[in-house]
């Protein structure tokens, strides 16, 4: 009789291990999954910005600052989303990708000022898909940073704690946002007040 039982405790002990394993391997997949969902529309951005900055760049050849800006911050954000992993690199990533943010606003900041660009359908339309693509990018974070913390919450849990070396679970990073300026809360007024 106690080896039958012996026998049943190792039976629910080994579907226990293979259940625990299985399960990090899945969200460890997931997790991988999610963060090259950011990686496509991460592409698709970096895609979209040599041809804004094409079609403005004829127009606006004293703002060539501005123009070198957006190259080099996305120029950089490539570089650096070649190396990104969901386990390193996520933070150099979110930090290069708020840089690019930050020269794109630039960029549109200056294009308004610009009435004549600003009513080019081209232009229009190359803005337009990119306000598209950054709503992507920000789903795509939330879906990564919600992946990824249900990935860490499961290795820390005990017992699955125990199988998680044995499934090679390491942490994964989260997106989050450094830059201060991105954090700050935009001012709205709706006063009608006409602007000094």
């Amino acid at each position: 009789m106690s080896g039958w039982f012996l026998l049943i405790v190792a039976a629910v002990i080994v579907f226990w291990v293979i259940t625990a394993y299985n399960g990090l391997i899945a969200l460890k997949n997931q997790t991988f999954n999610a963060f090259k969902q950011i990686d496509v529309q991460l592409k698709r951005r970096h895609d979209l910005i040599p041809n804004l900055v094409n079609a403005v760049k004829g127009a606006m050849d004293f703002e060539r600052e501005t123009l070198e800006a957006v190259i080099q911050a996305r120029n950089q954000a490539v570089k650096i989303q070649a190396d990104a992993t969901p386990g390193a690199g996520v933070k150099a990533l979110a930090a290069a990708e708020a840089q690019l943010g930050a020269a794109l606003s630039r960029l549109n900041v200056v294009v308004e000022r610009y009435p004549q660009l600003k009513a080019t359908a081209n232009i229009g339309q190359l803005q337009e898909e990119l306000a598209s693509t950054e709503n992507r990018v920000g789903f795509a974070r939330q879906m990564y940073n919600d992946t990824a913390t249900q990935y860490n919450t499961k290795q820390q849990q005990f017992p699955t704690n125990l199988v998680a070396g044995l499934a090679k679970a390491t942490p994964a990073e989260l997106w989050e946002i450094e830059d201060q300026a991105e954090r700050a809360v935009p001012q709205v007024d709706l006063s009608m007040k006409p602007k000094a």
